[in-house]
């Protein structure tokens, strides 16, 4: 096995942990994509909407204690996630330019401690569940069922996009849950926007592999949607910001900046959309990377309004 400190893989963030990390932590670093903290804040995102959803609708202040744990299981729980991943993926992987040099395709990390490193991840996911409430506990394990299936969706379906929305917007339920202890239609609506959102926008992040996807024999959206997909993309970011609406109309907190966000997240889409080159995987990359600050926008104003 190869023990070579690790490069940093072509879609790392600029301001790379690697630079600082002793060379042993650098393909732990990878597995769990700490190096691309954009994953991590998708998964959060929804978390931090719903939590301050139901801030708005109890017209209390923002829960700080339980974002705080979101932040910290979503962080673990992506990490794990990846892990997985890439212990099913390394064969796929190994064959595709984006993602050969990860630490199993590369042969830099063994499979026993990746698996291990995996255990500790999901040990740390699972101290944070249990500050929740008990329906809050019941209701998070069933996302894990999804997490399992999500990488083998790639070789069968041309809709794994779909699947990672179920897994990835699946903190709308819980962020719900665990402020008001049960599930109602706006906690609904809202996972159903945010699993649109994560199709538009993972649709985007795979144009970067379609020449080696068809290689690979590795399906997608972006294949699926060929020449149409910018308009395919535009559609999703529409039915989520559809959704998304209903959920604070249902709420009865569509109202001053909890609106104000809503259609500053509506006026990113639309920008997104705009910004997009099919064509151009750079370009492909960033757009896909700014959807961090469109759920930021979208949370700042649901934030201010519970402040409020």
């Amino acid at each position: 096995m190869n023990s070579s400190p690790s490069a940093s893989l072509p879609d790392a963030a600029g301001l790379s942990l690697l630079r600082y990390a002793p060379p042993s932590w650098q393909p732990y670093i990878q597995l769990a994509r700490l190096d691309r903290p954009i994953g991590w804040w998708l998964l959060l995102l929804p978390c931090w909407w719903a939590s301050l959803l139901a801030s708005n609708v109890k017209h209390a202040p923002p829960n700080f204690w339980h974002l705080a744990l979101f932040l910290i299981g979503a962080v673990a729980m992506r990490g794990a996630g990846t892990t997985y991943n890439d212990i099913l993926d390394r064969n796929i992987d190994a064959k595709v330019e984006r993602t050969r040099n990860r630490p199993l395709a590369s042969g830099r990390i063994s499979g026993r401690a990746a698996a291990l490193f995996l255990g500790a991840q999901v040990l740390v996911g699972l101290a944070v569940l249990l500050c929740f409430n008990g329906f809050t506990i019941a209701l998070a394990p069933a996302s894990l069922a999804i997490v399992a299936v999500y990488p083998l969706m790639k070789r069968v379906t041309f809709w794994p996009q779909a699947v990672l929305g179920l897994a990835f917007a699946f903190g709308a339920l819980v962020g719900w849950a665990a402020e008001m202890a049960s599930l109602t239609w706006p906690a609904v609506f809202l996972y159903a926007g945010g699993i649109c959102w994560t199709i538009g926008y993972d649709t985007i992040y795979a144009l970067q592999d379609i020449e080696d996807d068809l290689i690979a024999g590795v399906k997608s959206t972006a294949l699926r949607f060929g020449s149409r997909v910018r308009e395919a993309v535009g559609l999703f970011y529409v039915v989520a910001f559809g959704l998304i609406g209903v959920a604070l109309f249902t709420a009865g907190a569509a109202r001053g900046w909890a609106l104000v966000g809503w259609l500053g997240l509506g006026a990113h889409f639309l920008w997104q959309i705009v910004r997009l080159d099919p064509a151009d995987p750079r370009s492909a990359l960033r757009v896909f990377r700014s959807n961090r600050d469109a759920g930021l926008i979208f949370a700042a104003g649901l934030a201010v309004q519970a402040l409020l």
